[in-house]
């Protein structure tokens, strides 16, 4: 028996009555999140979901998410957590590639529908038609959703459901969260995380950072990532819970907000992208704000999803006052795969070194190690990494080779075992922290009725790394403005994917087998 619920229930026996989630003015003890989740474990038994189902929950950073996520795990289904950004075709995608049986989705707001979207993708999936509406505190619950059906308001769907649950048996190899990524070739994939990884990395996560307390041994972490996003889920949620800590949840991210948090919430722990330090940097400084008040308990900074630049590294820890460790992973490896250690010195510019119980390799095109100091493909084992791709074997046998997940990047391993990520052998974007995959993109915007070839880069940007460029050849007789395209464009991804630059050329530069020069495209 082991099932990642756990690390929500052992402080239920502990501490009871410790705070354990902020968000405003509301505040839940881990009593009361336990019994919330025990309600909704108890609706979703009585509703036919049993242990190996999948169950989606399309929710920003509320109060709700841990409940549904931890209730869904003590009914012994499986977490399919997906980008609030979503638009309705790409949520059928993941409900239909996932299986999934039942969706719970935040109702949203005018400008971010999430319930009109997931209706509109569970009405073209016929396994799943079960969605349960998770209201605005501030906005009724609009009558159109509760229609007795399929679509369930969260009141009706937990009304009379006891806060007592005895969590479903499950094992250590039982898939516990499938978490979406993508590669060049083609759609999104699931990589199913096991209980075993995902309890494990939660621990090993806590570990690191268990000394970052305020001196009386409290915990304290405000989330700015989001909840669906891997690192915000394992390193902040399940460590922080793993502690006995509080999660301080922020719906979105605002320097003033995050500021404001820490000196109210004596906030000890934060976890950023780059783009969000500098950010709170600048604003700090244009508003004239004192941080050595601001941030007195703040104890330990962590950053990830891009390379941190030494010299806003260095510029943030003088100014905080406090230390910035960086670290790397992937959503396949659950997600932490290296760190740099607190009770050792960092080197800038590196990720650290492997997590306790996980080898990390640097190897050539035949897998075979390359020497010290060389870059190569990074390759990784151990008890963080997936269980395999859903329903793709082929995809899996290819990632796990040898008994190692190939990772795609490209990194440097010097003599001390410190890991640097130098480039990306996938041809993905990363903006603001956010993985965006050209394929994908392409493959949409050649349904365009004006568009013939098109090829999709990320071009520098100083704020978020990098920006999404498309370069599009239009189609012979058609015509299309780049904003009309942008436009269209918007309407089909989510909003951190859709090129905000776009340029039209006649021909795009190709190899003589055909294929499209992206790097040449990058140079000019």
């Amino acid at each position: 028996m082991l099932n990642l619920s756990a690390v929500l229930e052992q402080h239920v026996r502990r501490r009871a009555d410790a705070e354990a989630l902020v968000y405003g003015d509301k505040r839940l003890t881990y009593a009361q999140l336990n019994a919330w989740a025990n309600q909704v474990a108890n609706a979703l038994a009585a509703s036919g979901i049993r242990r190996g189902d999948h169950v989606a929950l399309l929710c920003p950073n509320l109060p709700y998410f841990p409940a549904i996520y931890f209730g869904i795990l003590k009914a012994g289904a499986t977490v399919v957590p997906l980008n609030v950004m979503l638009k309705p075709r790409e949520i059928a995608y993941h409900l239909r590639d996932s299986d999934t049986k039942a969706i719970f989705c935040f109702q949203g707001t005018p400008e971010l529908p999430m319930a009109e979207a997931a209706k509109a993708a569970v009405a073209v999936v016929p396994a799943c038609q079960t969605l349960i509406v998770l209201p605005h505190s501030s906005i009724p619950l609009d009558p159109a959703f509760d229609d007795g059906s399929e679509v369930i308001p969260l009141a009706r769907f937990i009304g009379g459901q006891p806060p007592v649950f005895e969590t479903v048996e499950t094992k250590p190899d039982d898939t516990a969260v499938i978490l979406y990524t993508s590669g060049t070739t083609g759609q999104p994939k699931g990589a199913e995380l096991t209980h075993l990884n995902m309890v494990v990395n939660a621990m090993v996560s806590a570990e690191l950072c268990a000394s970052s307390h305020d001196g009386t041994g409290r915990h304290a972490t405000a989330i700015t990532l989001p909840l669906f996003h891997a690192t915000a889920q394992t390193a902040q949620m399940l460590a922080y819970f793993h502690l006995g800590g509080v999660l301080v949840l922020l719906p979105r991210f605002e320097p003033a907000s995050l500021l404001t948090a820490m000196t109210s919430e004596r906030i000890t722990h934060w976890i950023g992208v780059p783009t969000m330090y500098w950010t709170v940097l600048k604003y700090a400084r244009e508003q004239g704000i004192d941080v050595s008040r601001t941030a007195t308990t703040l104890r330990l900074a962590v950053s990830g999803g891009a390379p941190m630049p030494v010299e806003l590294m260095s510029d943030f820890e003088k100014t905080f006052g406090v230390r910035i460790i960086e670290g790397y992973g992937l959503s396949e490896t659950s997600p932490v795969a290296s760190f740099n250690h607190l009770d050792k010195p960092s080197k800038p510019g590196t990720v650290g070194q492997p997590l306790f119980a996980v080898d990390i390799m640097v190897v050539n095109d035949k897998d075979e190690p390359v020497e010290t100091g060389q870059p190569g493909e990074v390759v990784i084992r151990g008890h963080n990494v997936m269980k395999g791709y859903y329903k793709q074997p082929e995809a899996t046998a290819e990632a796990m080779r040898n008994g190692w997940f190939h990772t795609g990047d490209i990194g440097v391993l010097d003599a001390d075992g410190y890991l640097s990520i130098v480039d990306r052998k996938k041809d993905m974007i990363l903006r603001g922290g956010m993985n965006v995959y050209p394929r994908e993109l392409e493959e949409v915007m050649l349904t365009h009725p004006a568009v013939s070839l098109v090829a999709v880069v990320g071009v520098p940007d100083e704020r978020l790394g990098e920006e999404v460029k498309a370069f599009v050849v239009k189609k012979a007789g058609t015509d299309v403005t780049e904003d009309e395209l942008r436009a269209w464009c918007k309407d089909q991804f989510a909003a951190y994917k859709y090129p905000r630059h776009i340029e039209f050329r006649t021909e795009l530069p190709t190899s003589a087998t055909g294929k499209i020069l992206k790097r040449e495209l990058r140079v000019q």
